[in-house]
């Protein structure tokens, strides 16, 4: 309850009463330092939630997703997709949506599609829900008219209804029919749930802050398994109890290393870039020429101070959101200001830097004017230390001269309630030590008095000349004439500063609501220099080298790489060149040692492609990468007993989804296929899948084939010729010491010598000495032995037992035939010896 009050008292000072002491209260906001506010907006992440329309008709797809982490529609233009939908599952994939919204009215296909889809009990993270809405919401003229009715934000009042068609037409294709249905659809679907305005007057509309075009064309295809064994992605369970419900952390993987991001937004960008790589080589160059522009020594200085000032930028969308909502937060305004200015800024330095850059060039061009305004609006109306000591919005002085006229009145009241306080108490009872006057807001002008011993009853409430209105922490409030006349004279003083205050901050908002194009394109640059000052501060500090493009070049070429993540733990690490394609051959068949590197080798030629497909430096001294489509693995099988599949199936699953969808461009990765099931069936089936490629010839995918199958080339399983090619990693032995040397060169192992590798892992030497007997008698076709020392002990055993049991007889038994004991035991004792 805020109050203005002053307590005047009788002392001895005078007759009858004493000296007043007026004083001046107001709630107390519970506010941290400015900083602790600015982290608030920055960390607050509401839980996103994406609900996605679809459209399949005649081969061609319509999508069009909302977004509640930044209020806005992202569609993609028409697109022809195979019946079998692929295009629909990399969209759902991608950005794995809550809801997905379709036509009752759907072919075989989609209908097919959407059951098995909704089967899926144990997708990651769920299983969105499936809503089918009547066909006649996706109409086409009803789903242009809600388009051009919608209220959106963006789009100044000012406009006619004639500027507003023309500037929609603009942003959304109109001529992709499907895509305006989706649109539609998706309108209608939010309008109907009321997604994030649940809880708002039904007048208060769905807010949109833009429309956004999403492409995936030049995409390269990765699937959710390749993400997993390449550890581009790795999530992990927070290690302190507290922060669980916070969600998972980042573990030890590619993003890890690379995410250097400032703001939130660009840590969101890379992982979109994670999620989409291309081979536009146009987009890939581009983001490789600011990486290498901030990699000149000359130029550190410049990106130290543009990663400070990117620390300024926070999340406008979401504080746009809140002004759409009128939900603005005090601390909402400080950050947006500081966020213009960090812009302007960026804007400033980048206007220094090459124009030839295209990057430079945009956000020299489109951080406009609106901006300068924007920040000198907010600078010159709102009161910052005000809003924050008051916990709401205020008004810096000289804005409005009547606010500024009531302020200077509710200023004086202190002093001017003290002389009232003091003529109140002249008229009270003697008994009655002191009062105050204060003022409560909605309520008025009140006389407070202590409660007072022989005050016990209600009905010794009641003073004469004062209406009695309530008891509250042992006083009791009254209305005075007096207090009846300063509420008839200065009126709700408290509210009608707030009243106008909130008017004018309703103003405000409406100024940067018509600018917030400007707002959303100013994070979307910032995200992407942010983005790219990352993988130009880990190249830098990694040191990583610019790869080369070749779409003439089937292949990949790699000059002494290196696994991005391995050589951060290894304390050292041996680098190793890759050459696939031309008459370096297609097929990489790679032996040797168990615990060698063959599994790593494999990983780092798929990491550095990758890189180099979503414009990252790579970890190498010279890389070309030809034209890669897609990227297969069968490394390792992620078991689970959710999914109800067997280890070896999931391997198979895995090597099926390669031999239906591998084109020649694509990159397939194979380590240790067939070892989950009979040794002959394996070698058979990885011979029969390699030679199913190479029955391609010049379109064979590059395949990379690391195994201990050596049958496979010791029985000549797959056809000679310059399309194979057999590596090895190099070894030496040193006595009963075998030598890893890390290094990949031509040739064939001659053993997997496994027992050194289980000698390592801590077996016992005898057990390691037999294993290794059995393995060569094995090799060489000769028959296996027992072992002499165990095979004496037991025959020991075993004729102490049949003593032992012929001692316990009874020979003086009648139906004791000792015959049939003899036969019996000593059978038994003969078959345990054998």
């Amino acid at each position: 309850m805020a109050s203005l009050g002053v307590n005047p008292s009788r002392t001895p000072q005078g007759p009858g009463h004493g000296a007043a002491s007026s004083g001046f209260s107001s709630p107390a906001p519970v506010a941290g330092p400015r900083e602790a506010e600015e982290e608030e907006v920055e960390e607050e992440e509401e839980l996103a939630e994406i609900h996605l329309c679809v459209l399949w008709n005649s081969g061609y797809m319509g999508i069009a997703y909302y977004d509640t982490s930044d209020s806005t529609i992202h569609f993609m233009p028409d697109a022809p997709d195979h019946e079998s939908l692929k295009l629909l599952q990399r969209v759902l994939d991608e950005i794995n949506p809550q809801s997905v919204v379709t036509s009752a009215k759907q072919d075989e296909n989609m209908t097919r599609f959407l059951g098995k889809l909704a089967s899926q009990e144990h997708r990651q993270p769920k299983r969105p829900e499936i809503v089918f809405l009547p066909s006649v919401d996706f109409g086409l003229e009803i789903s242009k008219q809600r388009l051009l009715s919608g209220n959106y934000s963006f789009i100044p009042d000012s406009m006619t209804a004639t500027e507003k068609i023309l500037f929609l037409s603009s942003i959304i294709p109109f001529d992709c029919l499907l895509t305006v249905r989706a649109l539609g659809g998706l309108l209608k679907f939010l309008g109907r749930r009321r997604i994030g305005v649940e809880l708002e007057d039904y007048n208060v509309s769905v807010p949109i802050l833009g429309f956004k075009k999403f492409m995936l064309t030049h995409l390269v295809n990765i699937d959710q398994d390749t993400y997993s064994v390449l550890q581009i992605f790795k999530s992990e369970s927070h290690p302190s109890a507290y922060k669980v419900a916070s969600g998972l952390k980042e573990g030890l993987s590619l993003f890890g290393i690379l995410n250097r991001c400032r703001c939130k937004r660009g840590e969101k960008l890379l992982r979109l870039w994670f999620t989409r790589p291309t081979h536009d080589l146009g987009e890939l160059n581009s983001r490789l020429d600011v990486i290498q522009f901030f990699l000149l020594p000359q130029n550190l200085d410049m990106a130290q101070m543009l990663h400070r000032l990117l620390g300024h930028i926070k999340n406008v969308p979401l504080i746009l959101k809140r002004m759409k909502l009128s939900h603005t937060k005090v601390s909402d305004w400080q950050v947006l200001y500081k966020t213009v200015y960090g812009a302007l800024g960026l804007r400033d330095a980048c206007r220094s830097l090459p124009q030839s850059i295209q990057l430079f060039r945009d956000i020299a061009q489109e951080f406009s004017d609106d901006l300068h305004h924007i920040a000198s609006l907010i600078g010159k109306v709102v009161d910052f230390e005000g809003s924050l000591a008051e916990n709401r919005f205020t008004v810096l002085p000289n804005i409005d001269p009547e606010i500024d006229e009531k302020k200077r009145r509710l200023m004086g009241l202190p002093s001017f309630l003290t002389e009232v306080a003091r003529k109140e108490l002249e008229n009270l009872d003697s008994r009655i030590p002191s009062c105050s006057v204060i003022y409560i807001p909605l309520i008025g002008f009140l006389l407070s008095i202590p409660r007072l011993p022989f005050m016990v009853e209600a009905s010794d409430f009641e003073i004469n000349g004062l209406d009695f209105m309530f008891l509250s922490e042992e006083k009791l409030h009254y209305r005075s004439a007096r207090t009846k006349e300063l509420d008839a004279l200065l009126g709700d003083l408290h509210c009608e500063i707030r009243d106008q205050e909130t008017l004018l901050m309703y103003q405000l908002q409406c100024q940067v609501l018509a600018r917030a194009a400007v707002l959303t394109q100013v994070l979307d640059l910032a995200s992407r220099l942010d983005v790219l000052l990352a993988l130009a501060s880990a190249a830098r500090d990694y040191g990583y080298s610019r790869p080369r493009y070749s779409p003439q070049v089937l292949g990949v070429r790699i000059q002494n790489g290196r696994h991005p993540l391995m050589e951060l733990c290894a304390r050292t690490f041996v680098p190793n060149s890759t050459e696939c394609g031309g008459d370096k051959g297609r097929v990489k068949v790679i032996t040797g040692p168990n615990s060698s590197g063959k599994s790593i080798y494999l990983k780092q030629v798929g990491l550095i492609t990758f890189m180099a497909l979503v414009g990252s430096f790579v970890p190498a001294e010279e890389a070309e990468i030809g034209a890669v489509d897609a990227i297969f693995t069968r490394i390792h099988s992620c078991e689970s007993i959710s999914l109800g599949l067997s280890t070896f199936m999931i391997d198979l699953n895995q090597v099926a989804k390669a031999v239906n969808n591998a084109t020649a461009q694509s990159l397939v990765l194979i380590d240790e296929f067939g070892k989950g099931t009979n040794t002959v069936d394996g070698l058979a089936l990885l011979a029969a899948v390699l030679r199913h490629w190479l029955a391609r010839g010049p379109t064979c995918p590059h395949i990379f084939v690391a195994t201990n199958f050596l049958s496979l080339v010791q029985l000549q399983l797959l056809p000679q010729g310059p399309l194979v090619q057999y590596l090895t990693m190099e070894t030496c032995e040193d006595g009963n010491d075998l030598v890893f040397f890390y290094q990949v060169c031509e040739g064939v192992a001659k053993a997997s010598h496994a027992s050194h590798t289980a000698a390592q892992a801590g077996l016992p030497d005898k057990l390691v000495a037999r294993g290794k007997e059995v393995s060569d008698l094995i090799r060489s076709g000769k028959p296996i032995k027992p072992v002499k020392d165990l095979l004496k002990k037991n025959q020991m055993e075993n004729c102490q037992t049949l003593v032992d049991k012929f001692m316990k007889l009874d020979l003086e038994d009648p139906n004791l035939d000792l015959n049939i004991f003899m036969s019996q035991e000593v059978l038994s004792a003969a078959t345990s010896i054998l």
